[in-house]
């Protein structure tokens, strides 16, 4: 592993541990060079993923895309850096699944989904550039929608 502080192409492990959900591997790395220490984290990859974008270009699929993504919709909201990572590692075990390519649509779907059940207020936001509200009033349909299916059937809210 390259050192990010001065370029060194040999590291040692100082110390290891899973994630608490199985998927990861948390590394602290110290620099043979220069002994600096940084951390690295090891995912098991099923396979190359290929985004087939709406206009039919390709790209490799980019986690950390996805990543700043979910950053703009769930900032300043109070979702712990580790509820985020599961959702993308979710998303992209999801994604793996279903073969070597996806439509980014897919990837806006799955992604609304595990907001929704994450976050309203994150889900409004990603909703609203991934489904490119053009209106203030798409905008207010669209959380009064969400508003209306998190009542439980048969409660109405107090006003």
């Amino acid at each position: 592993m390259r050192c990010p502080f001065c370029a060194h192409d040999n590291s040692q492990v100082k110390d290891s541990r899973p994630s608490e959900d199985g998927t990861t591997i948390r590394r602290r790395r110290e620099c043979v060079g220069c002994g600096a220490r940084f951390t690295t984290f090891e995912r098991v990859q099923l396979r190359e993923l290929t985004v087939v974008k709406r206009d039919g270009k390709r790209e490799p699929f980019d986690r950390e895309k996805l990543q700043r993504a979910i950053g703009h919709s769930t900032r300043k909201r109070d979702i712990t850096a580790d509820r985020i990572d599961q959702l993308i590692s979710g998303v992209q075990r999801q994604l793996e699944t279903r073969g070597d390519e996806v439509t980014s649509a897919q990837i806006g779907e799955a992604v609304m989904a595990g907001l929704k059940a994450l976050d309203h207020v994150a889900y409004i936001r990603f909703a609203s550039i991934y489904r490119d509200f053009s209106d203030p009033a798409d905008f207010a349909e669209f959380a009064e929608r969400v508003e209306r299916e998190s009542v439980p059937p048969g409660q109405d809210k107090l006003l």
